[in-house]
């Protein structure tokens, strides 16, 4: 994009009043303002304050050629928004395609905050999300770490009633939720409902929603291996509690890294691992087909969402389809353990393996083969009552 260097903007945070809302300064400025910008309602709600020969350049559609409507222009632009400029608003969007632009921010109330102080609710503790265009990561994020008071910008596909939906299924019936409607506007609503009652109805497209914990869940440290739901007739197929927590010892998550559970089973070490580490990317690599549901089931019973399951043969996988993993844990191999370790490097030959080993051959073929690639290799053995000895080997590119 041409002229970028020399793009002004001034951006004017707007409520959903009928009649704009804007102090003095900002009265001046739209008077000795010819190029304005906005969404369509942004439109409908000041045209009527707007100077009689004006441009309106419309944010719609792809953002390049908004952006390329704006380089033709050398005079300031004044857009509105809503709300908040760069609380998740386009204030964030110019700055990271016109990082040279100058910038000056009027702001107004966020939605969310409208609807606290509607409320009368205290919001030191508010941890505010959007689902708006955007996948459910924040939001289970949230609800995983029990949050007392959640924020949700929603969409016209993420509505409330979906949200609501959304909690039951995976067990966060400990929240009630309150939908802001039209907020400001002349048809502004404003409610408060169970979870069972939210996801029945049908709300306005423009709202917001209040996610309020009304009573802790109990959170133990380790799942009971009890409370999974496991393979028929094989209910010692699952990583024992002490032996996953040991395991997510050695895989050393952390907030930023992505995980794939190769032989995922029941789910129960990316379920113990969402758990701790809710803002860890995982995915779940399982070939047996009746463990999509098995896998289901213990992500609603532990209230773990956001764990993405693939049910495929690994080695007929395109890996190059999945997010590039930091970490991966190998719970199951199908006597090909050297092929999957040579498939995995080829992706990210920086990549940390763990593997738990009851066979010597397994644990001599994970030591040998990673040894050859450069990796330091530190091993653990634990055995839980009568069950097998377990090595765990964790191994880390030098």
């Amino acid at each position: 994009m041409s002229k970028k260097q020399d793009l002004e903007f001034y951006l004017v945070g707007i409520g959903n009043h009928s009649k704009p809302v804007v102090d003095n300064e900002v009265l001046l400025l739209i008077k000795n303002t010819k190029i304005f910008s906005g969404g369509k309602r942004h439109y409908e709600l000041v045209k009527s304050i707007l100077p009689k020969n004006h441009t309106w350049i419309e944010i719609s559609g792809r953002m390049d050629h908004v952006l390329l409507k704006y380089s033709e222009n050398t005079k300031p632009i004044l857009i509105f928004v809503s709300g908040d400029p760069f609380f998740f608003g386009f204030g964030n969007t110019l700055k990271k395609y016109i990082p040279e632009a100058e910038i000056k921010a009027f702001p107004y109330f966020n939605s969310i905050q409208r609807l606290c102080q509607k409320t009368a609710t205290n919001y030191n503790l508010l941890r505010s999300v959007s689902v708006h265009g955007r996948d459910w990561t924040a939001l289970d994020e949230a609800l995983i770490k029990n949050e007392a008071l959640i924020g949700v910008l929603t969409d016209t596909k993420k509505t409330p009633a979906v949200i609501a939906a959304r909690l039951l299924q995976y067990g966060f019936e400990n929240y009630e939720i309150t939908v802001g409607e039209e907020l400001d506007g002349d048809f502004e609503k404003i409610n408060t409902y169970s979870l069972k009652v939210c996801k029945l109805l049908k709300f306005q497209n423009l709202n917001s929603v209040l996610l309020v914990r009304k009573f802790s869940k109990n959170s133990s440290f380790g799942l009971p291996d009890s409370e999974f739901v496991s393979l028929p007739n094989r209910a010692n197929m699952i990583t024992k509690m002490p032996v996953r927590l040991s395991t997510l010892s050695a895989l050393q998550l952390d907030t930023n890294a992505v995980f794939w559970d190769i032989g995922a089973c029941t789910g129960s070490v990316s379920i113990e691992a969402k758990k701790h580490f809710p803002r860890t990317v995982i995915i779940a690599f399982e070939k047996r087909a009746e463990c999509a549901e098995i896998i289901q089931k213990n992500k609603e019973q532990f209230s773990t969402p956001g764990i993405k399951v693939v049910i495929d043969d690994f080695f007929n996988l395109n890996l190059s389809n999945f997010p590039t993993p930091d970490v991966v844990f190998i719970g199951g191999h199908g006597n090909r353990l050297k092929e999957m370790i040579h498939k995995v490097y080829q992706i990210n030959p920086s990549v940390k393996f763990v593997i738990n080993a009851v066979k010597e051959l397994t644990s001599s073929i994970f030591i040998n083969e990673l040894t050859k690639l450069d990796y330091s290799l530190n091993s653990t053995c634990i055995q839980v009552n009568e069950h097998n000895k377990i090595l765990i080997h964790a191994a880390v590119k030098n």
